[in-house]
Protein backbone atom coordinates (compact mmCIF):
# COMPACT_ATOMS: atom_id res chain seq x y z
CA UNK A 1 0.00 0.00 0.00
CA UNK A 2 1.54 3.28 -1.09
CA UNK A 3 1.04 6.69 0.49
CA UNK A 4 0.79 9.63 -1.88
CA UNK A 5 1.26 12.92 -0.05
CA UNK A 6 -0.13 16.17 -1.42
CA UNK A 7 2.19 19.06 -0.57
CA UNK A 8 -0.31 21.77 -1.55
CA UNK A 9 -0.35 22.96 2.08
CA UNK A 10 3.20 24.27 1.75
CA UNK A 11 2.47 26.81 -1.04
CA UNK A 12 -0.81 27.65 0.72
CA UNK A 13 1.09 28.44 3.91
CA UNK A 14 3.46 30.64 1.94
CA UNK A 15 0.51 32.60 0.56
CA UNK A 16 -1.12 32.90 3.98
CA UNK A 17 2.06 34.05 5.70
CA UNK A 18 3.17 36.24 2.78
CA UNK A 19 6.54 34.54 3.08
CA UNK A 20 8.29 33.26 -0.04
CA UNK A 21 10.03 30.47 1.88
CA UNK A 22 7.99 27.28 1.68
CA UNK A 23 10.83 24.69 1.98
CA UNK A 24 9.04 22.47 -0.50
CA UNK A 25 12.19 20.58 -1.38
CA UNK A 26 13.01 19.90 2.27
CA UNK A 27 9.45 18.66 2.88
CA UNK A 28 9.78 16.31 -0.08
CA UNK A 29 13.05 14.84 1.21
CA UNK A 30 11.67 14.30 4.71
CA UNK A 31 8.47 12.71 3.42
CA UNK A 32 10.30 10.25 1.18
CA UNK A 33 12.70 9.31 3.99
CA UNK A 34 9.65 8.60 6.18
CA UNK A 35 8.22 6.22 3.58
CA UNK A 36 5.97 8.27 1.29
CA UNK A 37 5.78 6.60 -2.10
CA UNK A 38 4.96 9.63 -4.21
CA UNK A 39 4.53 13.38 -3.77
CA UNK A 40 1.86 15.53 -5.35
CA UNK A 41 1.14 19.12 -6.27
CA UNK A 42 -2.10 20.48 -7.71
CA UNK A 43 -2.21 23.15 -10.41
CA UNK A 44 -5.13 25.25 -11.60
CA UNK A 45 -5.65 27.75 -14.40
CA UNK A 46 -4.67 30.70 -12.17
CA UNK A 47 -1.46 28.95 -10.98
CA UNK A 48 -2.15 29.92 -7.38
CA UNK A 49 -1.07 28.99 -4.77
CA UNK A 50 0.99 26.34 -6.61
CA UNK A 51 3.24 27.96 -9.19
CA UNK A 52 5.26 26.55 -12.06
CA UNK A 53 8.42 27.10 -9.99
CA UNK A 54 6.94 24.88 -7.25
CA UNK A 55 6.40 22.13 -9.79
CA UNK A 56 10.01 22.44 -10.93
CA UNK A 57 11.25 22.38 -7.33
CA UNK A 58 9.31 19.24 -6.47
CA UNK A 59 10.38 17.49 -9.67
CA UNK A 60 14.04 18.06 -8.78
CA UNK A 61 13.60 17.11 -5.12
CA UNK A 62 11.47 13.97 -5.41
CA UNK A 63 12.00 10.48 -6.72
CA UNK A 64 8.33 10.05 -7.63
CA UNK A 65 6.05 12.98 -8.38
CA UNK A 66 2.40 13.41 -9.30
CA UNK A 67 0.76 16.48 -10.77
CA UNK A 68 -2.98 16.96 -10.27
CA UNK A 69 -4.78 19.19 -12.75
CA UNK A 70 -8.20 19.79 -14.27
CA UNK A 71 -8.98 18.46 -17.74
CA UNK A 72 -7.57 21.55 -19.47
CA UNK A 73 -5.47 21.66 -22.64
CA UNK A 74 -4.24 25.09 -21.50
CA UNK A 75 -2.31 23.48 -18.64
CA UNK A 76 -0.68 20.70 -20.63
CA UNK A 77 2.54 22.65 -21.14
CA UNK A 78 3.35 22.25 -17.43
CA UNK A 79 3.35 18.43 -17.21
CA UNK A 80 4.93 18.19 -20.65
CA UNK A 81 7.83 20.31 -19.37
CA UNK A 82 8.09 18.89 -15.84
CA UNK A 83 7.63 15.23 -16.81
CA UNK A 84 5.90 14.01 -13.62
CA UNK A 85 5.61 10.29 -13.04
CA UNK A 86 1.83 10.58 -13.12
CA UNK A 87 -0.78 13.21 -13.96
CA UNK A 88 -4.10 12.94 -12.11
CA UNK A 89 -7.00 14.56 -13.95
CA UNK A 90 -9.81 16.03 -11.85
CA UNK A 91 -12.94 18.10 -12.41
CA UNK A 92 -13.06 21.88 -12.29
CA UNK A 93 -13.40 23.28 -8.79
CA UNK A 94 -16.11 25.93 -8.69
CA UNK A 95 -15.29 27.20 -5.19
CA UNK A 96 -12.09 28.77 -3.95
CA UNK A 97 -11.74 26.15 -1.21
CA UNK A 98 -12.60 22.50 -0.97
CA UNK A 99 -11.50 19.39 -2.85
CA UNK A 100 -11.43 19.11 -6.61
CA UNK A 101 -14.45 17.10 -7.80
CA UNK A 102 -14.35 13.91 -9.87
CA UNK A 103 -14.35 13.88 -13.65
CA UNK A 104 -17.56 12.66 -15.27
CA UNK A 105 -16.30 10.85 -18.36
CA UNK A 106 -19.88 10.64 -19.63
CA UNK A 107 -20.07 14.40 -20.20
CA UNK A 108 -16.41 15.39 -20.69
CA UNK A 109 -15.51 12.70 -23.19
CA UNK A 110 -14.02 14.83 -26.00
CA UNK A 111 -11.92 17.08 -23.76
CA UNK A 112 -10.84 14.17 -21.59
CA UNK A 113 -9.86 12.07 -24.59
CA UNK A 114 -7.77 14.90 -26.04
CA UNK A 115 -5.82 15.49 -22.83
CA UNK A 116 -5.32 11.75 -22.29
CA UNK A 117 -3.92 11.36 -25.81
CA UNK A 118 -1.50 14.27 -25.36
CA UNK A 119 -0.14 12.83 -22.13
CA UNK A 120 0.03 9.30 -23.51
CA UNK A 121 1.96 10.44 -26.57
CA UNK A 122 4.43 12.13 -24.23
CA UNK A 123 4.85 8.89 -22.27
CA UNK A 124 3.31 10.30 -19.07
CA UNK A 125 1.13 7.97 -17.02
CA UNK A 126 -2.33 9.28 -16.18
CA UNK A 127 -5.05 8.67 -13.63
CA UNK A 128 -8.57 10.10 -13.56
CA UNK A 129 -10.48 11.00 -10.41
CA UNK A 130 -13.96 9.48 -10.61
CA UNK A 131 -16.93 9.12 -8.31
CA UNK A 132 -17.06 5.74 -6.56
CA UNK A 133 -19.95 4.58 -8.72
CA UNK A 134 -20.16 1.63 -11.10
CA UNK A 135 -21.30 3.73 -14.06
CA UNK A 136 -18.47 6.23 -13.52
CA UNK A 137 -15.90 3.42 -13.64
CA UNK A 138 -17.47 1.94 -16.77
CA UNK A 139 -17.42 5.35 -18.47
CA UNK A 140 -13.74 5.82 -17.62
CA UNK A 141 -12.97 2.36 -18.99
CA UNK A 142 -14.76 3.24 -22.23
CA UNK A 143 -12.45 6.26 -22.59
CA UNK A 144 -9.37 4.02 -22.41
CA UNK A 145 -8.44 5.06 -18.86
CA UNK A 146 -6.38 2.43 -17.03
CA UNK A 147 -5.85 4.08 -13.65
CA UNK A 148 -8.47 5.77 -11.47
CA UNK A 149 -8.66 7.71 -8.22
CA UNK A 150 -11.90 7.02 -6.37
CA UNK A 151 -13.11 10.18 -4.67
CA UNK A 152 -13.96 9.73 -1.00
CA UNK A 153 -14.41 13.37 -0.01
CA UNK A 154 -18.18 13.20 0.14
CA UNK A 155 -18.46 10.10 2.32
CA UNK A 156 -16.01 10.49 5.18
CA UNK A 157 -18.20 12.92 7.16
CA UNK A 158 -21.56 11.24 6.54
CA UNK A 159 -23.65 10.04 9.50
CA UNK A 160 -22.86 6.47 10.49
CA UNK A 161 -25.67 4.67 8.64
CA UNK A 162 -25.18 6.66 5.44
CA UNK A 163 -21.42 6.21 5.61
CA UNK A 164 -21.77 2.44 5.89
CA UNK A 165 -23.92 2.38 2.76
CA UNK A 166 -21.45 4.61 0.92
CA UNK A 167 -18.56 2.37 1.95
CA UNK A 168 -20.41 -0.65 0.58
CA UNK A 169 -20.80 1.16 -2.73
CA UNK A 170 -17.11 2.07 -2.65
CA UNK A 171 -16.28 -1.61 -2.16
CA UNK A 172 -18.49 -2.67 -5.08
CA UNK A 173 -16.91 -0.02 -7.28
CA UNK A 174 -13.36 -0.98 -6.38
CA UNK A 175 -14.09 -4.65 -7.10
CA UNK A 176 -15.37 -3.74 -10.58
CA UNK A 177 -12.31 -1.55 -11.14
CA UNK A 178 -10.06 -4.41 -10.13
CA UNK A 179 -11.82 -6.78 -12.54
CA UNK A 180 -11.26 -4.21 -15.30
CA UNK A 181 -7.56 -4.15 -14.33
CA UNK A 182 -7.48 -0.52 -13.26
CA UNK A 183 -4.80 0.83 -11.00
CA UNK A 184 -6.79 2.14 -8.03
CA UNK A 185 -6.17 5.03 -5.65
CA UNK A 186 -8.44 6.78 -3.16
CA UNK A 187 -8.40 10.46 -2.26
CA UNK A 188 -10.52 13.07 -0.56
CA UNK A 189 -10.86 13.93 3.13
CA UNK A 190 -8.75 10.99 4.30
CA UNK A 191 -6.83 11.05 7.57
CA UNK A 192 -5.75 8.75 10.39
CA UNK A 193 -9.32 8.58 11.77
CA UNK A 194 -11.09 7.28 8.68
CA UNK A 195 -8.56 5.63 6.38
CA UNK A 196 -8.82 2.22 8.04
CA UNK A 197 -12.53 1.79 7.32
CA UNK A 198 -12.01 2.88 3.70
CA UNK A 199 -9.29 0.27 3.20
CA UNK A 200 -11.37 -2.41 4.88
CA UNK A 201 -14.27 -1.61 2.54
CA UNK A 202 -12.07 -1.67 -0.57
CA UNK A 203 -8.98 -3.89 -0.03
CA UNK A 204 -7.97 -3.73 -3.71
CA UNK A 205 -6.85 -0.10 -3.31
CA UNK A 206 -3.19 0.36 -4.18
CA UNK A 207 -2.52 4.02 -3.30
CA UNK A 208 -3.93 6.34 -0.64
CA UNK A 209 -3.69 10.10 -1.06
CA UNK A 210 -3.36 12.26 2.04
CA UNK A 211 -3.27 16.03 2.13
CA UNK A 212 -4.54 18.32 4.86
CA UNK A 213 -5.20 15.46 7.26
CA UNK A 214 -1.54 14.48 7.32
CA UNK A 215 -0.42 18.13 7.30
CA UNK A 216 -2.48 18.77 10.46
CA UNK A 217 -0.79 15.84 12.18
CA UNK A 218 2.63 17.06 11.02
CA UNK A 219 2.06 20.42 12.72
CA UNK A 220 1.86 18.57 16.04
CA UNK A 221 4.49 15.85 15.76
CA UNK A 222 6.60 16.69 12.71
CA UNK A 223 6.41 15.35 9.17
CA UNK A 224 8.49 12.22 9.73
CA UNK A 225 6.41 11.04 12.71
CA UNK A 226 3.13 11.97 11.00
CA UNK A 227 3.92 9.83 7.94
CA UNK A 228 4.92 6.89 10.12
CA UNK A 229 1.75 7.25 12.20
CA UNK A 230 -0.39 7.18 9.07
CA UNK A 231 1.42 4.11 7.80
CA UNK A 232 0.62 2.40 11.09
CA UNK A 233 -3.08 3.27 10.74
CA UNK A 234 -3.16 1.66 7.30
CA UNK A 235 -1.91 -1.71 8.51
Amino acid sequence: MQIVLSLDSWPSLREFAEDERSDLGAAAHLAELAGVGSLRLSINEDLSPVRETDVDTLRRASHSMELRMPVSPNLLKIPLAARPDRVVLVGERHEAAGPAPPVDARVSGAALGSVLRSLSEAGIATSVRVAPELDAVRAAHAQGVNDIELFTGYLVDLPTAERRAALMTLGDTSRLASKLRFGIAVAGGLDDRNVREVLEAAPSIERVVFGRGLARRALLVGLDRAVRDFHDRMR
